[in-house]
């Protein structure tokens, strides 16, 4: 049985910081905004829908006790609607699409949402804790580092330059700074309003457009002190001793930001889409998740998109548009380099460097971001990705219709 993708919308990215546009808004409030978009789009009885699958890395506070089903409810949906929460770590909220889309696919559901949610304004990152960075056995098993040393861990064996890595930034930026301009966010993207009816945000908050090679090469990298006065890069080197060092590269501007928000995808069956009068946009081909090495942590998504490829009987030249999320510089530049991506055809309307990436929601947010593109620009397959903490990666394949 097929999965259609039937709609999707994301709300803005805002400043994950007490200065933020969502500072102020509830993780479940933000959640639900886009199932009340989706309905009022897409005028179907929500009673209909089988499983609401909800990404949120850090399910505690306010975004705990199964945001999902708090965010159904908060969007006045159907009591019958069911919700379950997912962690992932950043493949969150494409892990939920995928799950919504093999329910469908399984004939277990006709009608299903994978969305996303994260505050990271009000439930900051690293809340919920875990064995990997508390539990010294787990720690020394293997070889833990934080993630910005991972970054700069894979640049140094990949022979990046700093130069590579900002200019690659400065295109994500200008590259989002377009979309806006041209509005190709302007169908999926629907602002937040607050309980009278206020316009919260609007636009994604962080895209710099006078960012260039040159500004950014007046940032001190970020994870110098981190990976020598903490001990990390010893630690990453006792893993890789190919290496004589670590070359720290990474900063806050060729890195992903922090941000706020949300985004959901409607996805159902031929049954579904004739009995609700819903159109279907694409097609899912294809899912993936492996795990790769922990330390490097953020070379996953090459692995997993070759799985999910086969999966779909393609090759990686049948794809003709690609969406990886942008963690870091570094990630994308390895993806091309390993899968002999061209520049042209990933990530062509920026990504998490320019407009931040909020942990739970970015892979269902970005989903839908390709789907939009493969529509403007006629263009018909497209190959979704992400690397994730502990190591690991995920992919999706969609095709439109």
């Amino acid at each position: 049985m097929e999965a259609f993708i039937f709609d999707h919308v994301r709300t803005p990215r805002a400043r994950g910081k007490a200065d933020g546009s969502l500072h102020e808004v509830t993780s479940v409030w933000l959640a639900s905004r886009p199932l009340v978009a989706l309905a009022e789009r897409n005028h179907f009885d929500t009673n209909a829908v089988e499983e609401v699958v909800m990404g949120c890395v850090n399910p505690v506070g306010e975004q705990g006790g199964n945001i999902a089903r708090m965010a159904a409810l908060a969007a006045d949906w159907g009591e019958a609607v069911p919700g379950i929460s997912v962690d992932r770590a950043c493949g969150s909220g494409l892990e939920a699409v995928a799950i919504a889309a093999g329910k469908i696919k399984s004939g277990q559901a006709d009608l299903a949402v994978g969305a996303g949610v994260e505050s990271m304004s009000r439930v900051p990152m690293g809340s919920s804790g875990g064995a990997w960075a508390q539990d010294p056995t787990m720690s020394a098993k293997t070889h833990f580092v934080m993630q910005g040393i991972s970054a700069d861990l894979l640049a140094s064996l990949h022979g990046q330059t700093r130069r590579d890595l900002d200019a690659y930034a400065a295109e994500s930026h200008c590259r989002a700074a377009r979309a806006w301009g041209e509005g190709r966010f302007a169908r999926s993207v629907v602002p937040v309003k607050d309980f009278v009816g206020l316009t919260l945000i609007e636009r994604d908050e962080t895209v710099r457009p006078d960012t260039t090679v040159e500004s950014l090469a007046a940032l001190k990298p970020a994870f110098t002190e981190m990976g020598q006065k903490y001990g990390y890069d010893s630690v990453a080197l006792q893993r890789y001793p190919q290496l004589q060092r670590i070359e720290h590269l990474h900063h806050a501007g060729n890195s992903s930001g922090i941000v706020d928000g949300a985004g959901a995808v409607l996805l159902g069956s031929a049954t579904a889409a004739a009995r609700h009068g819903l159109k279907p946009r694409a097609r899912v081909r294809s899912f993936a998740a492996v795990g790769s090495e922990p330390t490097l942590m953020l070379d996953g998504p090459a692995a997993a998109a070759r799985r999910a490829l086969e999966r779909a009987g393609m090759q990686p030249s049948d794809i003709d548009l690609w969406e990886l999320n942008e963690a870091f510089s570094t990630v994308v530049l390895t993806f091309m380099s390993v899968m002999k991506v061209p520049h042209e055809r990933i990530n062509v309307n920026g990504g998490a460097i320019a407009m931040g990436h909020p942990l739970g929601a970015t892979g269902a947010m970005i989903v839908g971001t390709v789907l939009d593109e493969l529509e403007r620009t006629g263009k018909g397959t497209a190959l979704v990705s992400l690397c994730v903490a502990a190591g690991m990666g995920t992919a999706m394949v969609i095709e439109r219709v």
